[in-house]
């Protein structure tokens, strides 16, 4: 399938100062219109080119989305709270934003008549009964922020059944790369920081636990096929199909620091999931979809603080393994 389709597009990035969303918006800027509505609670406006309308304003208020969404062709939703134990601590807070805000975006996109792209989460399975998993897997979230994601998927794809709106959902497995930061950024962006400061990398757990992480430039190639893809009302797995235990990714991002951290543990979290790793197999027959960074290149090209390998060029399907 051509991405080109979405050149010439107005498109919004909900949440688009983010971490995934910068990215995507970084993608699409060249080739589309594109307008950005975020309240920078956790975005930066840094990441964002200049060339973007930027609505600085809550997705859950009517009034900004309704502003941000007028005229557009796409909207890629990935307004969130995105912090499991925000979620548990406080629920109803974070359900306002990825339920309600969600419910909004959809109805918005009702309006519009708009293809709507939501970013899931691979929290919607909880703990996987096999592995690889699949879309078809019994969906049993252990959070509520697991809950509220799968609340999103089934809406998205929902509307397509109901009101012949084209969406789809696309499920995220362990996502990494530049810009993610902060108290409740990935395990990788963790271990960096505590390697290159020369602290402990602290592992929860015994560290056999697996993860399936993806580059954020192959999830920003998803959402460009999603985007253009005549398979709708879908959701989709987002990762790479590979595993890797946490104490073996410890030790890459040590080895990639040359740190001298020790690696030591801790006890495991409550609740945290064993084992997890995408079946793309879906993504690949509907999207054409595969990822293309490898993990270790991945974490050398951080490790180096070189750019992102960004995206192809709209119309461009290749993405370069950062070597």
């Amino acid at each position: 399938m051509d991405s080109s389709a979405i050149r010439d597009k107005t498109v919004l990035v909900t949440g688009g100062a983010g971490f995934i969303g910068s990215h995507l918006v970084e993608a699409l800027a060249p080739h589309t219109e594109v307008r950005v509505l975020d309240d920078f609670s956790t975005g930066e406006r840094a990441y964002l080119p200049e060339d973007v309308t930027v609505i600085e304003g809550d997705v859950r208020d009517p009034i900004a989305l309704q502003r941000a969404a007028r005229g557009v062709d796409v909207i890629f939703h990935h307004a969130a709270v995105v912090s499991v134990s925000q979620s548990v601590d406080a629920p109803r807070q974070s359900n306002r934003t990825n339920v309600d805000a969600s419910l909004l975006v959809l109805e918005q996109a009702r309006q519009e008549d708009a293809r709507v792209v939501a970013a899931s989460s691979a929290a919607v399975y909880g703990h996987p009964v096999e592995l690889p998993v699949s879309e078809t897997a019994p969906t049993e979230p252990t959070s509520p922020y697991g809950v509220q994601k799968l609340a999103l998927d089934q809406y998205t794809r929902l509307y397509a059944e109901l009101y012949d709106l084209p969406t789809v959902a696309l499920r995220y497995f362990n996502v990494y790369g530049p810009r993610q930061r902060g108290p409740y950024s990935g395990v990788i962006s963790t271990f960096l920081e505590q390697a290159r400061a020369g602290e402990p990398i602290t592992i929860d757990g015994d560290g056999e636990q697996t993860r399936d992480f993806v580059h954020v430039s192959d999830v920003v190639r998803a959402n460009l096929r999603a985007a253009t893809t005549g398979e709708t009302g879908e959701a989709y797995n987002v990762g790479t199909g590979e595993r890797i235990s946490i104490g073996e990714l410890a030790e890459t991002i040590r080895d990639a620091t040359d740190s001298s951290s020790p690696i030591v543990h801790r006890e495991p979290r409550p609740g945290d999931i064993r084992h997890s790793g995408a079946d793309i197999s879906k993504a690949d027959r509907a999207l054409g979809f595969e990822a293309r960074v490898g993990l270790e290149s991945g974490i050398r090209s951080l490790v180096d603080d070189e750019p992102a390998p960004l995206a192809s060029p709209i119309g461009d399907d290749t993405v370069a393994d950062p070597e």
